[in-house]
């Protein structure tokens, strides 16, 4: 079975692969599809988005596809950045200008709680489905750790002492947001594959 997986970051291609790694499922990227369009992200909310990347992925290439849009929310900003979290500090996507606007609104919060929460939007035979992964955490006050991307040097999940930077890809890919999102995925696919 092939999928799209409406993305061109690296990072989450790699991650998703990995966990959808012992089903009969191959995961293929805009790339491999040769879609180079830049697929709009307008709606307010991350189920918005994730539905509205999988829906112009089907409408264009008539292909099953699966998209996802993150988020990270800040108990003390309302839960900001949200679903501006890749452009928080503009449209470049620059996740160091990102995480150095983040820091400085949380400076003097005594409420450093947040969580990322990650929404996919499954287009499969003509339905849609949504799953959605959520990890609690909190925000440090400078960056820590070299591994990961985005906001993944300055958060601390639950349970743990250290950054999802600092924690490394083999645990990440355990209890990200993604990972629970796409461990429902999964469960999803292979009851429907196998069925």
């Amino acid at each position: 079975m092939k999928i799209v997986f409406a993305t061109n970051n690296k990072h989450k291609l790699e991650e998703v692969r990995k966990i959808t790694a012992q089903y009969p499922i191959e995961i293929v990227s805009l790339a491999d599809i040769n879609c180079q369009d830049d697929i709009p992200e307008t709606a307010e909310t991350l189920e918005g988005n994730a539905l509205q990347k999988a829906r112009y992925i089907q409408d264009k290439f008539g292909l099953d596809c699966f998209a996802d849009d993150t988020g990270l929310e800040v108990e003390a900003l309302d839960n900001a950045p949200g679903v501006y979290s890749a452009r928080y500090a503009g449209i470049a996507h620059d996740s160091e200008a990102n995480m150095k606007k983040l820091l400085t609104e949380m400076e003097g919060k005594v409420n450093r709680n947040a969580r990322f929460r990650t929404v996919i939007a499954l287009l499969l035979n003509g339905k849609e489905y949504l799953f959605d992964g959520i990890v609690k955490g909190v925000i440090t006050s400078e960056k820590r750790g070299e591994n990961g991307f985005g906001y993944d040097p300055i958060f601390i999940p639950e349970g743990y002492t250290q950054t999802f930077a600092e924690l490394g890809n083999d645990i990440k890919n355990k209890i990200s947001h993604r990972a629970k999102a796409v461990e429902k995925l999964d469960k999803f696919l292979s009851e429907t594959i196998t069925h």
